[in-house]
């Protein structure tokens, strides 16, 4: 059940690194926003590997041209999901939008069991249902109003790639012939170097005062690449053990740290719906577990 712990982890420090970013938001560009996550985190997922791989006398593994094949393509589909849900940020129907884009977990079921050899439990695809279903729920999509083609379109494209994302990332972490936190820990560097010099060459060449802005508020920077570093370590090893569909139905417990942070710091009500969201969502998380 370690996978499970990891996946703890994931969500505590991926709810923290959302609600730096948001407040990032206000002064900084969305590319810049998106860059905090990955600007400090290589150098700490250096430091990582390196650590664990002394510790456990694991060596350097040699990396085959399928691993850099995966750790591209989960890179690069990452940085494409993370745009289509800023695209989704711009819709009327955000609400539904977001939702479909939270079904990756269905997504990487389906997708895992026609591309990736997966094989899941009834139980376990009964837990990933209910936690589709959930994620709907949550979203108050029947306050949505009309659901336009271009939103369910794009929800269910960011949905795909960031499952895809998830998916190649366990194929890269089982391409290396070397225990599974050095493994997980080696996609994560690779990964997140990809995507830091991707992304410090787009802004140098087309928004190049976003550095400014970012160099203004150093603290929130390093936090926000700190949490999600943190976060990733613990998403990359969670899949590194388990099936994605089952790590990304236990991960939507995201939702819940959320929301006690929303109560909790800012005073907000629960809503009806959102209760029963996250009831449906502690259901789909304690079928999956089981499993």
């Amino acid at each position: 059940m370690t996978w499970i712990l990891f996946t703890f982890m994931a969500v505590l420090f991926q709810t923290f690194r959302n609600a730096i970013q948001s407040k990032l938001s206000g002064t900084v560009p969305t590319i810049g926003v998106t860059l905090s996550r990955f600007l400090f985190a290589p150098p700490l997922a250096a430091i990582y590997v390196t650590a664990t791989s002394v510790f456990f006398n694991v060596g350097v593994p040699t990396f085959n041209a399928t691993f850099w094949w995966f750790v591209t393509l989960a890179a690069i589909l990452q940085i494409a999901a993370t745009s289509l849900m800023v695209i989704l940020f711009k819709q009327k129907n955000f609400a539904v939008g977001a939702g479909l884009a939270k079904s990756e977990a269905l997504a990487a079921g389906v997708l895992g069991l026609l591309f990736f050899g997966s094989e899941l439990s009834a139980l376990g695809w009964l837990g990933i249902l209910i936690g589709a279903v959930a994620v709907f729920v949550l979203s108050g999509w029947r306050r949505g109003g009309e659901l336009s083609t271009k939103t369910v379109l794009v929800g269910l494209c960011c949905g795909t790639c960031f499952a895809l994302t998830s998916l190649f990332v366990r194929e890269a972490s089982h391409e290396l012939p070397i225990p599974f936190i050095q493994a997980a820990g080696w996609v994560l560097f690779w990964v997140l170097t990809f995507q830091t010099v991707a992304l410090v060459a787009f802004i140098a060449s087309h928004q190049p005062d976003t550095f400014k802005k970012l160099a203004a508020q150093p603290g929130k920077v390093l936090a926000a690449s700190v949490t999600s570093c943190l976060g990733s370590i613990g998403w990359f090893t969670a899949m590194a053990l388990q099936h994605v569909a089952y790590v990304k139905t236990v991960g939507q417990l995201e939702v819940l740290t959320t929301m006690l942070i929303s109560v909790i710091w800012l005073k907000q009500p629960v809503k009806q719906h959102e209760i029963t969201g996250l009831l449906l969502i502690g259901i789909a998380a304690l079928l999956v577990i089981w499993t």
